[in-house]
């Protein structure tokens, strides 16, 4: 089976075949996380409900929790609007990061003249 011919026409990739999937906690809003995902990977995170990325360091499929038990169980999936990234919202189950943090963007602020 493979991702549905309407999405995959509209997915833009990188060289690699590759697109950002930003993650979000579905109830809060909070942003967890930033992956990669090619067409496999999305299909599989459709098709199963649980969050499915392509490790660039590792060049393999991963499933977020298989491993640490910080699952993400899939509550919608979105293509923005230029069909380059996707938005995945889930119900995330312990840490989102590696480094055992809830959000991989708690490493602290940047300061800006904006402030």
């Amino acid at each position: 089976m493979s991702l549905d011919p309407g999405i995959s026409a509209r997915l833009k990739r990188d060289p690699d075949g590759l697109f950002p999937a930003v993650v979000q906690q579905y109830d809060t809003g909070e942003v967890l996380m930033l992956a990669w995902m090619d067409d496999e990977a999305l299909h599989r995170t459709l098709t199963s409900g649980r969050a499915t990325y392509w490790s660039r360091s590792r060049g393999e499929y991963w499933r977020k929790g298989d491993t640490s038990g910080h699952v993400q169980h899939v509550k919608s999936v979105a293509l923005d609007c230029d069909g380059d990234t996707v938005l995945l919202k889930v119900d995330q189950v312990g840490a989102a990061c590696h480094t055992g943090d809830r959000t991989c963007f708690d490493a602290g602020l940047i300061e800006s003249a904006a402030g």
